[in-house]
């Protein structure tokens, strides 16, 4: 098969991992800059162009679009769909999971475990927003941040109502959130594809940190899930509409919670927190589903 990646740069480690994957099972890839295809918007026949010239006729497209990138990253890849070519995972679907809210109301409506989460725009609410999710302490995470960036652990109401009325005086979207503190500063990446959970690993904040992020020196084991565990981040990920996906799991006195679904999940630490070769399933997926127009919404959304 012939494979397109979309990254920004071939040199990181998830890219340069799928494309060994897939040249070892035999078929062709290139990188493509998301940012430096444009689009040949028509009636008679979609094409995307790269560097003056029109890109060829590729099996599978994979996307690997960074969060900055969203909006044009999910342009790109829905040219692709209306072309015909098979995404791992879909733009409509990619677009749902890295909008923060509107993800937690998909999960909410399938009655997926969540923490209990509040959401509002204006100060007069910020007490009864507080008392929605059990008071202080609670956890504040920007609509727009990634990666932990924006997500503040305010300790004491009178803290919880300061950052809360800062944002808003920003005119930033936020979300609070009850903070679930039997975790432990701990939470499970469980890496799906398809209907499987195929390797998770557990994720441990460095001491007096909360954020568990392997970036911000959290540290990594790998973890044996519950029934409830598995059967949780499945139902995320095809709630999301992701063929693979990164899904968090927070663990708490009433059962797995959901904290995100993530449709670009990083390589690096779960294949070495689990010595699996992730890489080769996804390329295994693709070799198994891609069909030319197989995509669910072609592009619609």
């Amino acid at each position: 098969m012939k494979i397109a990646i979309l990254s920004r740069n071939a040199k990181l480690y998830s890219t340069r991992r799928l494309i060994e994957a897939a040249e070892a099972r035999g078929h062709t890839v290139d990188v493509l800059d998301p940012l430096r295809c444009y689009m040949d918007i028509n009636a008679r026949e979609p094409l995307i162009h790269m560097k003056g010239k029109i890109l060829p006729t590729y099996d599978a497209v994979i996307p690997r679009i960074g969060a900055s990138v969203t909006f044009f990253g999910t342009a790109v890849l829905r040219q692709f769909e209306m072309i015909g070519t098979y995404p791992l995972n879909e733009s409509v679907a990619i677009s749902r999971s890295r909008d923060k809210l509107r993800s937690l109301q998909l999960l909410s409506r399938k009655g997926i475990g969540l923490p209990i989460t509040g959401f509002a725009s204006q100060p007069h609410d910020i007490p009864d927003l507080i008392e929605m999710v059990g008071g202080a302490p609670l956890v504040i995470k920007l609509l727009e941040g990634t990666q932990g960036i924006g997500v503040v652990l305010a300790e004491t109401r009178q803290a919880a109502e300061s950052v809360i009325e800062a944002f808003m005086g920003l005119k930033s979207h936020i979300m609070v959130q009850e903070f679930i503190k039997e975790a432990g500063g701990a939470d499970i990446r469980c890496l799906v594809i398809g209907d499987k959970v195929i390797a998770a690993m557990k994720r441990q904040a460095k001491a007096g940190e909360f954020r568990s992020n392997l970036h911000r020196g959290g540290s990594a084991r790998l973890v044996k899930l519950t029934p409830a565990e598995r059967a949780t981040a499945v139902k995320a990920a095809k709630t999301m509409g992701l063929n693979v996906a990164g899904v968090d799991i927070l663990r708490s006195n009433h059962g797995p919670l959901i904290m995100e679904v993530n449709s670009s999940p990083g390589l690096e630490g779960i294949e070495t927190a689990t010595e699996k070769d992730v890489a080769s399933q996804i390329i295994s997926f693709i070799e198994n589903n891609a069909k030319a127009h197989r995509t669910r919404t072609k592009g619609k959304g």
